[in-house]
């Protein structure tokens, strides 16, 4: 075997792949390069050494340069950039950043991981501003955590709602700060879908964070103290985050003739090779296959990266394992909230025209009559024709993670709505419900295709009321105290039996309820009775999610 390989890039997809060749071969030789100080660690937890969470830094160091030379027998060469691949002669030139000194090393084999840098676009104002920041790796840390104890801001500024904007606006507001979080999209955590976002929204502003939607940075003034906003708008602070997104690191790869994708991600074929056998390339850097759609996409997350690390070591030893694409299983702690998202969302199926349904569900995350049980808002994804799972989201207070966990799992097994109802999982009422939420989802998804239950989504029936269609909402008159849908009538499900006669059949009844239940036993009711019915998926929970009601 006795390989020479080089690693361009250290921390999740790099490490992975130097420690498990290591692992494959003790007789290889494996530099590896990295342009920072420090090879091997945790940014997903940076954002909560910053708010304090994390109290020792030394936590966030997974590997020491030192530690992993002598467990793996690895020569690794901190504060050295690989400035260009040299593809003719298998050579890479590197400055040693401490020295300056300039040289080339060989390679039989090479791998790329350089990651993902922060979008930073050229915004007027930002080179004359001290007080902006951006969040990717350990000495980005330092700088913003030493400006927020020395400086000790009242204000800031996060553009950008996605993870780490904001894991950024919950740690910062931990520190005290008054946060401002500006979002050009419509919604914050692109991931999901506008109406689950839409508690995550209501959770952020209960909690003392400022929202803007729908607007972006325009211009910074006074050195980044004001913020101008395309709307016109400004706003006064004492620093800003920038989370706008990454972009993959593919310059090496381009300069080097390697191919890339329209998005700028380097392109691999199934076994992470480029288009020369000799150099591979791994994680946030790569674009890789939607494991649902098969489209390509750039999904920067930590496991698949860590997994591209291992399957590129087995690669390089000759096993032809395949990377079958990423699902794109992501979660974020916001404040109380947790926020899960597996597959493919809403947006996404209407962008590529894949027909799709819907169901939203509202379980408690475990029985009722438990102490500490709280709302899950979970919604499933899947193919109408055949009950294939397309993608989940679930937000909630507790035990978020492990449905969404099941649900991924049960994607990657080829599982479909129908077998949600057969998973058997652990039940104790401290941690679930007879019914777990997951095996819920399955029931209400397959009661849709098996029964034929026509549904109708939260954004649709406003206008189908304005339009002259008859809503009944079937909940109790207490129940509408606290909000209910604009021209709909209240007929308690218990009473539907016996008004019948009131309702037309010669056109479309709808029916909502609380979360989605009652509406489905009316539905049965109603169909039962040759009537048309239409139930509104979610409920008023779902609805008043986006509009809160009347």
């Amino acid at each position: 075997m006795n390989k020479k390989i080089v690693i361009i890039g250290g921390v999740a997809g790099g490490a992975t792949a130097a420690a498990r060749l290591r692992r494959l071969d003790e007789t290889s030789t494996i530099v590896m390069f990295e342009r920072g100080e420090h090879i091997s660690f945790a940014n997903c937890g940076l954002p909560y050494y910053i708010g304090e969470t994390i109290l020792e830094r030394e936590k966030l160091i997974v590997q020491t340069v030192e530690g992993m030379s002598k467990k793996f027998n690895l020569d690794i060469r901190n504060l050295s950039e690989v400035t260009s691949i040299n593809r003719d002669e298998k050579t890479v030139t590197v400055k040693d950043l401490k020295t300056n000194n300039v040289y080339k090393e060989d390679y039989d084999v090479l791998v790329l991981s350089p990651g993902a840098k922060p979008i930073i676009p050229p915004i007027p104002g930002l080179k004359e501003a001290d007080n902006i920041f951006t969040l990717r790796n350990i000495p980005d840390t330092d700088r913003i955590k030493s400006y927020v104890d020395d400086q000790n801001p009242d204000k800031a500024v996060v553009v950008g709602g996605g993870f780490i904007g904001l894991e950024m606006a919950e740690n910062l507001a931990h520190r005290g700060v008054n946060v401002t979080l500006v979002e050009m999209a419509n919604q914050v955590m692109a991931p999901a879908d506008y109406e689950m976002a839409a508690i995550v929204h209501k959770h952020l502003r209960d909690k003392g964070v400022t929202l803007i939607l729908e607007d972006g940075v325009n211009s910074f003034e006074n050195n980044g103290k004001k913020v101008i906003l395309n709307s016109g708008k400004d706003i006064s602070t004492d620093m800003v985050i920038l989370s706008i997104g990454v972009k993959p690191e593919s310059s090496l790869a381009v300069n080097a003739g390697l191919s890339v994708g329209e998005r700028g991600g380097i392109l691999v074929n199934k076994y992470m090779q480029t288009n020369d056998e000799s150099i591979f390339a791994l994680g946030d850097a790569v674009e890789v296959k939607d494991y649902i759609s098969g489209s390509a996409a750039m999904i920067p997350l930590a496991g698949p990266a860590n997994r591209q690390g291992r399957i590129v070591a087995n690669n390089i030893y000759g096993k032809k394992e395949p990377y079958k694409g990423t699902l794109g299983t992501g979660i974020a702690k916001v404040f109380d909230l947790t926020v899960a998202t597996t597959g493919n969302n809403e947006k996404t199926l209407k962008r590529l025209g894949k027909k799709y349904k819907a169901v939203h569900i509202h379980p408690a995350s475990h029985a009722g009559y438990y102490p500490g049980a709280h709302p899950i808002a979970l919604k499933v994804l899947f193919d109408p024709e055949n009950g294939t799972i397309l993608g989940a989201q679930a937000i909630g207070e507790d035990g978020v993670d492990k449905r969404i966990d099941v649900i991924a799992t049960a994607i990657k097994g080829n599982l479909t709505i129908y077998d949600l109802t057969e998973i058997e999982l652990a039940y104790a009422p401290p941690f679930s419900s007879a019914k777990d939420p997951v095996n819920m989802a399955g029931y209400v998804a397959a009661n849709m295709l098996a029964e034929g239950i026509q549904t109708i989504q939260w954004h649709e029936i406003n206008s189908i009321v304005e339009a002259g269609g008859l809503l009944i909402d079937v909940r109790e008159p207490n129940e509408r105290k606290n909000g209910f849908i604009a021209g709909s009538i209240n007929i308690p499900l218990g009473e539907l039996r016996d008004r019948l006669a009131e309702f037309p059949k010669d056109k479309p009844v709808y029916v909502s309820c609380q979360v989605g239940l009652r509406g489905y036993l009316a539905t049965r009711i109603l169909a039962g009775n040759d009537f048309d019915v239409f139930n509104l998926d979610g409920g008023w929970k779902t609805y008043s999610a986006v509009y809160g009601g009347e």
